[in-house]
């Protein structure tokens, strides 16, 4: 679902509901939800995330991959948090009567993900129906003094990526626009959530999101929440995920385009205070991880980057408009993407 849609959304439904007085995030602020719990130096971080779109738009098929992908999007958001995880609960909607194999397969999918990300399965739930769809609620905990949100950056701060991005946007538009003769093995996109990672964002990074809904959504979404703006110094071709720059050449797209996907890789956009940098990059050398610097966060509101050679600002609030409805045709997509672009 396009991510301002999904906001207002969410703000329709929630409207009138009594507000726990343990909850510590305002609504759009956390990719969790952060709760005190009395009596600990502990925060209780608790979020949910369902595999429905994905299988009704046929981007997942493979019963491994939709398992894997259960608790991965939900594990990204923990990650997001820094939260140490403690367990999660599936619920599953399977065909009555149902394919024993897809089963075995798409348990051995959500068994993996939870070794992987050392989530034990706590409980859950079971249902019937003709369609597949699968729900995860993921639990963790962050030492109280160490709680991180989508709110916090201030201008001058350093914007990072937790590795490159651009491999969801370029896994979907195959997936979309494939002609069916040459389909996309499900093994070109298992993501995997920066849980070991985002404990060194504790207390060196001032706002972090995951990129669930690709890299300029996500911006958009950290934009409006502080209100700042992003200057992308580092050439998008240098960010850029190798699948991602490959799958542009071969669609004659700008590859700039890969970043504006429905459709994110599940990595981590984050700022850091420039007094913390150097104490960053020695934590995160510690652990074998090589962040990629990206820019700056600037007071004015905007999204400035550099791709094949040209300075360009992209209006993301129309970039996220473009994919609301995801099974308009996607040259007409790619055509109105490219109005979102202006050269500065």
């Amino acid at each position: 679902m396009n991510l301002a849609r999904e906001d207002t959304l969410i703000r329709q439904l929630v409207r009138g509901f009594t507000r726990s007085p343990l909850q510590m995030n305002q609504l759009h602020e956390s990719d969790t939800e952060l709760l005190r719990l009395p009596g600990t130096e502990l925060v209780l971080a608790v979020t949910t995330d369902a595999i429905v779109e994905e299988i009704e738009q046929g981007l997942y098929e493979d019963p491994y991959q939709i398992g894997w992908m259960t608790i991965t999007v939900s594990a990204s958001d923990l990650a997001a948090s820094a939260a140490d995880p403690m367990g999660v609960l599936v619920t599953e909607t399977l065909p009555s009567g149902g394919d024993s194999e897809f089963l075995n397969e798409l348990q051995r999918g959500i068994r993996d993900a939870c070794d992987f990300y050392s989530l034990p399965l706590l409980g859950g739930d079971t249902n019937f129906s003709s369609r597949v769809a699968t729900c995860a609620v993921a639990l963790g905990t962050v030492p109280s003094g160490s709680v991180l949100t989508r709110r916090g950056c201030r201008p001058n701060d350093l914007l990072f990526t937790s590795g490159p991005l651009g491999l969801g946007s370029s896994y979907a538009l195959r997936k979309l626009a494939g002609d069916g003769h040459d389909p996309v093995p499900a093994a070109e996109f298992l993501p995997k959530a920066r849980l070991a990672e985002s404990r060194v964002l504790r207390r060196q990074a001032s706002a972090a999101m995951d990129t669930s809904d690709g890299m300029i959504a996500t911006v958009d979404q950290l934009m409006r929440l502080n209100n700042v703006g992003f200057e992308i110094e580092l050439p998008v071709e240098r960010f850029l995920h190798q699948g991602s720059a490959y799958m542009a050449e071969c669609a004659e797209i700008p590859t700039w385009m890969m970043l504006a996907g429905p459709h994110g890789e599940f990595e981590l956009l984050f700022t850091v205070p420039p007094q913390r940098s150097t104490e960053f990059r020695g934590a995160a050398c510690s652990i074998g991880w090589s962040p990629i610097e990206l820019g700056v966060v600037v007071s004015d509101r905007g999204l400035r980057l550099s791709s094949a050679g040209q300075r360009l600002e992209i209006d993301t609030s129309l970039v996220k408009d473009v994919f609301y409805q995801i099974d308009t045709d996607i040259e007409h997509c790619l055509q109105r993407l490219s109005l979102t672009a202006r050269a500065i």
